[in-house]
């Protein structure tokens, strides 16, 4: 398991972002702590492979608590977690070792698009003490396939249906399987397949409305972000 810090200024904020991570597979949240102090007084005691971090803190922002772990050669790892938007704060970020950032406000499937990614990342820095230039490669491109980036597809699954998909819902803004199965063409369960995988990169939101039967119906939502395939 990958124990995860969540460190948030606003305690409702932070539950939700420990219940969001404990629903990513192999990840659990090991702490939560709502300021630069507490942050550093739990990591004292605690271990923590990643820390989720709020940049607006009330003692110290979230810059000063990386630069602290990183001055106290802390092989902790963050991810940024704000609502901060300035081009500063997020080169600040980078240059003091932060391995991604997230924007507020985000839905889960963003968030664990980036925690899949920090996962494979430890998978692929565990294999083996030394690297040649396409495991280099590898390192350093994990992270960024996290982002709204081109996805690296699983086998079996077309880029030009994933573009298709992806038009329709940037088109309607909301559909269901049904609904994206109605636009294209496709099955519904290759609509679906295809809506899950778009999901799970964080290029669609999920959601459940209910209909008159009872039984609720899971709809996906375009998020803005993302490129074709």
């Amino acid at each position: 398991m990958i124990d995860v810090l969540v460190v948030d200024d606003d305690p409702r904020v932070a539950r939700i972002n420990a219940a969001y991570t404990d629903r990513v597979p192999g990840f659990r949240t090991a702490g939560t702590a709502h300021t630069t102090g507490q942050a550093l007084a739990w990591l004292d005691g605690h271990h923590a492979d990643l820390v989720l971090l709020d940049h607006y803190l009330p003692d110290e922002n979230g810059l000063g608590l990386v630069r602290r772990l990183r001055a106290g050669d802390s092989r902790t790892d963050v991810i940024m977690v704000t609502a901060a938007r300035d081009v500063a704060t997020v080169e600040a970020a980078m240059r003091y070792g932060a391995l991604h950032y997230l924007v507020k406000p985000f839905s889960y499937s963003g968030l664990r698009a980036k925690l899949e990614g920090y996962a494979v990342l430890r998978r692929t820095l565990a294999d083996g003490p030394e690297a040649g230039q396409e495991r280099v490669d590898r390192i350093f491109g994990v992270l960024g396939s996290a982002a709204a980036g081109p996805m690296a597809l699983p086998k079996g699954h077309s880029a030009q249906t994933v573009r298709l998909v992806r038009q329709a819902l940037k088109e309607a803004g909301q559909l269901s399987a049904t609904g994206v199965a109605d636009r294209t063409g496709l099955s519904r369960q290759t609509a679906q397949r295809y809506l899950k995988l778009l999901e799970r990169s964080g290029q669609v939101g999920l959601s459940l409305r209910y209909t008159g039967s009872g039984r609720p119906e899971h709809v996906y939502t375009w998020t803005g972000t993302g490129e074709d395939a």
